[in-house]
């Protein structure tokens, strides 16, 4: 029986990894994203930005008159390296964690289970915001990688949780004291037992979570919380944080402002958001029931 989601996951996928990587080199994109105010049609009247889709601009323009299609492919990459930097980071530190905990015994699973119920008592949004807008972060040049940073330890402890229990189940399992028995180096148990048959589980949560992290970098945006800003000087004495990403959320910081006079700025970087979140969970469906095949 064909596995209809995993092609499925594998198609949407290609797709965005086209976009990504071959998009910004396509003659309708326009990678200078010049801001255009004011346009002039033939007819001798003006324009003012934003200005509607059509077939000049297809996805229409933001504020400053930029293209909102090309936006939309130039930030694809910038866009993505961010969520995949934060979930990748995220497993990187969560794995040996939770693997270090595999015997539920000692320090390490309380460590483990204090850090998942730490974070669990509130929603995700509501600690990064909390996080993120600390001074330090805030006024730091390298604000970006710290928030990189703070965005995958907020989920390390669930994360690192589920390989632990996991672990554990395994270490419990016949062949473990079979191979302890024969004499294996602990390396070796690691390699051939333990990641060996978590590895279908962390690429499915993996895949899971990638999409998570895209749906928080969404509602960080509209909330006014971004990943990389500058500070301009609007006075003597002023200064204002000003967005110098082109991450698909920064399209949305004024959304509810927006959806009611040009619904168009916040709705195709949302749109593009919510393709990224269903090509990870049918890619992530689709690991699944191929992993599980035998068991169907």
């Amino acid at each position: 029986m064909r596995n209809k989601y995993l092609i499925t996951g594998c198609i949407l996928l290609a797709f965005l990894l086209v976009v990504m990587f071959i998009g910004p080199s396509m003659p309708f994109v326009d990678t200078k994203l010049e801001a255009e105010r004011l346009y002039f049609p033939e007819n001798g009247k003006f324009q003012k930005a934003p200005f509607e889709p059509s077939e000049r601009q297809w996805f229409g323009s933001d504020r400053d008159g930029r293209d909102i299609f090309s936006l939309i492919i130039v930030g694809a990459r910038e866009t993505m390296l961010l969520i995949l930097g934060i979930t990748i980071l995220r497993y990187l530190i969560a794995i040996p964690l939770g693997l270090s905990g595999y015997k539920n015994k000692g320090i390490m699973p309380k460590i483990i289970s204090g850090w998942h119920k730490l974070f669990s008592s509130l929603p995700v949004i509501f600690i990064a915001i909390i996080m993120l807008n600390m001074p330090f972060l805030v006024y730091s040049e390298h604000r970006m990688y710290w928030a990189i940073l703070t965005i995958a330890l907020v989920e390390v402890g669930r994360v690192s949780y589920i390989i632990q229990q996991q672990a554990y189940l395994i270490s419990r399992k016949p062949y473990m004291d079979a191979g302890i028995t024969l004499g294996m180096k602990p390396v070796n148990l690691l390699k051939s037992y333990y990641l060996s048959n978590l590895a279908p589980d962390i690429a499915t949560n993996f895949c899971l979570d990638v999409g998570r992290v895209a749906l928080l970098m969404g509602q960080l945006a509209i909330f006014g919380i971004f990943m990389k800003v500058d500070f301009v000087q609007t006075g003597f004495f002023n200064m204002e944080i000003v967005n110098t990403s082109l991450e698909w959320g920064t399209m949305m910081r004024e959304s509810r402002k927006d959806v009611v006079t040009a619904f168009w700025i916040p709705f195709f970087p949302a749109l593009a958001l919510a393709y990224v979140i269903f090509t990870f969970n049918i890619l992530g469906e689709g690991l699944r029931r191929f992993f599980n095949r035998h068991l169907e």
